[in-house]
């Protein structure tokens, strides 16, 4: 029920899916371009179209009753930022525990350009040894979909010249917001 009114939703609205389900049911999925407060919900129809139940961190201050409620319900996990505690390790433990975890990790960690992506998503995906599953709202062809996984292997460059190559000549909502596909770790690495 809920994947045929995603699917009818994102129809009504001219968005077309694009890619196939992924094949894994354990891994790191990224969300890019980030330009828009609308690419949140749109990522939500999409895992929904396309029958994936996503769990997605955010600022634990939106998780308060009543709020916190729903917020949980469509698989928001709540991340203290403001405290000295290691998300990364706390990501690669919960796939440790949970089985079938698609993680939705921030890549560019804003909806305002920046010049690096985050690279947590990188190191939750090396650590926990699960692949990264891109995911995509491209507003210029209006689709959205998943792209192929990809098997972490540690040389950033490369991993990352992946990503580069699949997120190519797509648009966000706003185009200027999408900064570079890339991590800070591949300028400090010779």
């Amino acid at each position: 029920m809920k994947k045929r009114l995603a699917r009818w939703l994102l129809r009504l609205n001219g968005w077309q899916l694009s890619g196939a389900r992924p094949q894994c049911d354990h891994y790191v999925l990224i969300a890019a371009p980030h330009t828009s407060n609308w690419d949140f919900p749109l990522m939500l129809m999409f895992a929904a179209a396309f029958d994936i139940k996503v769990t997605w961190m955010a600022k634990h201050s939106l998780f308060y009753p009543p709020m916190g409620w729903i917020m949980r319900a469509m698989g928001g996990m709540p991340i203290i930022r403001n405290k000295n505690q290691n998300v990364v390790s706390a990501m690669v433990a919960a796939f440790k525990v949970v089985p079938h975890l698609v993680l939705v990790v921030p890549t560019e960690g804003t909806r305002e350009r920046s010049d690096f992506w985050k690279s947590g998503f990188y190191h939750i995906a090396r650590q926990a040894g699960v692949p990264i599953v891109p995911s995509f709202l491209d507003y210029g062809g209006k689709r959205g979909g998943f792209g192929p996984a990809l098997a972490v292997t540690g040389e950033v460059r490369e991993d990352m010249q992946y990503f580069r190559d699949f997120y190519s000549g797509m648009l966000g909502k706003f185009p200027d917001q999408f900064g570079p596909v890339k991590l800070r770790e591949e300028e400090e690495k010779p």
